[in-house]
């Protein structure tokens, strides 16, 4: 039997950023996701970290999953990892990739900067597109609009703490890509070093858009990590 593997998507992101990966990870793991509320056309009433997680601890419950992995890609991972803290045991090993974690307020105001619908409706049209048909029946202006909120309260103090991670004792695998403009070498090193059981590799040539990523690069660095 194969071991179970959730794939926990990014912001503005649905289920479909892991198509391009299935067919290089379903040899080796049973693989399971779902969309976040506020994502994919699941509507919510919050926008959280704190909210993605008990999303996902509900997934499980549903499916009856137990003893799994988790895969977590930019918010996913942050997710994964509260939910981790939440409750201890839920995943016996957790990989990320190109999750963020140096939250301040002017950080979250340099991300946000790059959150505007109108500018990316009229400077990046077909993005705005794309938006549109991931998240029908929502509208997608108000995802990136409630996505920007959330990093703002990151930002201002809803991230996750030194003695938060210091908490969580389940093997992590930090991945982080070496043309990723997002998040910096330095804030992915710090957590490493505050997580008690924690690695951290670079993935060579791959950005932070995941669905540009080489899929043999990452997935050889979740199966790595797991095996």
């Amino acid at each position: 039997m194969k071991p179970k593997l959730l794939l926990l998507h990014g912001a503005l992101g649905t289920r479909n950023q892991f198509n391009y990966l299935r067919s290089h990870l379903e040899d080796h793991f049973e693989l399971f996701d779902f969309n976040f509320d506020g994502h994919g056309g699941v509507p919510a009433t919050t926008y959280s970290i704190a909210q993605f997680a008990e999303n996902t601890a509900n997934y499980l419950k549903e499916q009856n999953i137990e003893d799994c992995f988790v895969f977590g890609y930019s918010m996913g991972g942050y997710v994964a990892l509260q939910l981790e803290r939440q409750r201890p045991g839920t995943f016996q090993k957790i990989v990320t990739l190109g999750t963020k974690f140096g939250w301040t307020p002017e950080s979250a105001a340099k991300e946000v900067k790059m959150l505007n619908p109108d500018v990316i409706e009229e400077k990046v049209p077909r993005f705005g597109q794309k938006l549109k048909e991931d998240h029908e029946p929502l509208d997608w202006k108000e995802v990136i609009r409630n996505t920007a909120r959330m990093m703002l309260d990151l930002g201002n103090g809803a991230a996750l703490s030194e003695t938060d991670f210091g908490s969580i004792t389940t093997e992590v695998h930090l991945g982080l890509g070496s043309e990723d403009t997002m998040v910096g070498v330095e804030e992915t090193e710090q957590i490493m070093k505050w997580l008690p059981n924690a690695g951290m590799k670079i993935l060579e040539g791959v950005p932070h858009p995941i669905e540009k990523a080489n899929p043999e690069s990452v997935s050889r660095h979740i199966i790595s990590s797991l095996s």
